[in-house]
């Protein structure tokens, strides 16, 4: 569905809430009473807005479902073009459909074992040492993205990647401008992809004369090993893709993690008396997490029944997870954060065909960081309140500007 005259009369996606760690109002309205809601993207296309856990759940893990690519004719996320990093020629090289979208997740999956993410945890744990160390050296306010919840998951997927991490101002910029909606020009979006791609199709060059024990160095071997080789354009989009995604969406996270932590002192509390906490107050911060971007768009290729609903063929619908996470027909006091909440089977990560694929790597970052915050400065807060903390606006991954922290 594209812009017209009908769709500037339909509210606008994503929804502003004024206080940055709550969520927007609209969230519980729509799934109370518009389920399936119509909106216009930041692009000016519409898509149909899905906020009811069991519907979000029942289109990402539909497989006849996926990203809209730019020859579906589906919405776009972004106000450029291209649509920003959704319809970019990296979402084009990368398979999205059937046997070889299985086939390119099999191959990077192997990297994201928990038996890996085990055997990187100790150095994880080092280099958040150091971080915290560094910030507490430059004295307070200290702003714990800067210092800890960025340049953390940098170093990692840097590591993972072998490229080095001393670039990493540059892929900050690559991807702030690749995940922006409404940021940046349709120039300025061809100039990051552009200079992302050269930067990338260099370092893949070296791999191949000079391999490390690195994830792209194995997938040229391994695939050469196969018959099966992969072009330096899959191999070009696979390493930008998880360089962004390993490290931005991250990043994010820990500092809306801690921010959500420290804005009542009896969470913080309840974790140093038991550390035990840990790994389920991570998968309750990424549950309850109510700056978490637009959610995923999906691109029905033929007439789908949901909420009540039925939608054409053609249409983009965009999942909220965010909002399905608060969904109480899913959560028993699900507007309450429950440190010990268990099960959790929350959909920040996805579901289905697409579930996101370092969320192993994610998870072990999350508790790495607040295992170490936790020992080494327990009497963390913060250093202005939690309604005068700042988003970052127009990020198709949402996030805060700093996170302002006194010890």
């Amino acid at each position: 569905m594209t812009a017209s005259n009908a769709t500037r009369e339909l509210p606008g996606f994503p929804f502003v809430s004024d206080a940055p760690l709550e969520p927007p109002a609209e969230w519980a309205q729509y799934r109370a009473k518009c389920p399936v809601a119509h909106v216009r993207l930041a692009s000016g296309d519409e898509a149909a807005l899905i906020t009811r856990y069991d519907d979000v759940r029942s289109v990402l893990s539909d497989p006849r479902f996926t990203r809209p690519t730019p020859g579906d004719g589906g919405a776009r996320v972004a106000d450029t073009e291209s649509g920003g990093v959704f319809n970019s020629e990296m979402a084009t090289v990368i398979p999205q459909h059937g046997e070889g979208h299985l086939k390119w997740r099999r191959m990077i999956g192997k990297w994201f074992t928990a038996k890996r993410m085990n055997a990187l945890r100790p150095g994880m744990a080092a280099m958040a040492e150091q971080l915290v160390d560094e910030m507490v050296a430059k004295g307070m306010p200290g702003d714990l993205k800067a210092g800890v919840a960025f340049p953390l998951p940098v170093w990692v997927i840097c590591d993972m990647l072998g490229v080095p991490d001393t670039d990493r101002d540059r892929f900050a910029h690559w991807s702030d401008v690749m995940l922006s909606m409404t940021r940046y020009t349709q120039a300025e979006f061809d100039a990051a992809q552009q200079e992302f791609g050269r930067y990338m199709g260099g370092h893949i060059a070296r791999k191949r004369a000079e391999p490390g024990e690195d994830i792209l160095s194995a997938l040229i071997a391994d695939t050469d090993a196969e018959g099966e080789v992969w072009s330096d354009k899959l191999l070009i989009a696979t390493g930008i893709g998880l360089l962004i995604a390993g490290h931005e969406t991250t990043a994010n996270m820990i500092a809306k993690m801690v921010a959500m932590l420290l804005a009542d002192r009896g969470r913080w509390e309840a974790l140093l008396a038991d550390p035990s906490l840990v790994r389920t107050a991570v998968e309750e911060s990424l549950r309850l997490d109510a700056n978490a971007g637009i959610g995923m768009l999906r691109y029905l290729s033929e007439d789908f029944e949901v909420g009540g609903t039925v939608l054409p063929a053609g249409t983009s619908a965009m999942c909220s997870m965010a909002s399905a996470n608060r969904d109480e027909s899913a959560f028993e006091n699900a507007s309450e954060m429950d440190l010990g909440r268990s099960p959790n089977p929350h959909l920040a990560f996805g579901a289905g065909a697409h579930a996101c694929l370092g969320q192993p790597l994610a998870r072990t970052e999350l508790q790495v960081v607040l295992e170490v915050l936790l020992c080494k400065l327990p009497s963390l807060e913060l250093a202005v309140p939690a309604g005068e903390l700042r988003r970052v606006e127009g990020l198709a991954v949402g996030g805060l500007r700093e996170l302002p922290v006194r010890w």
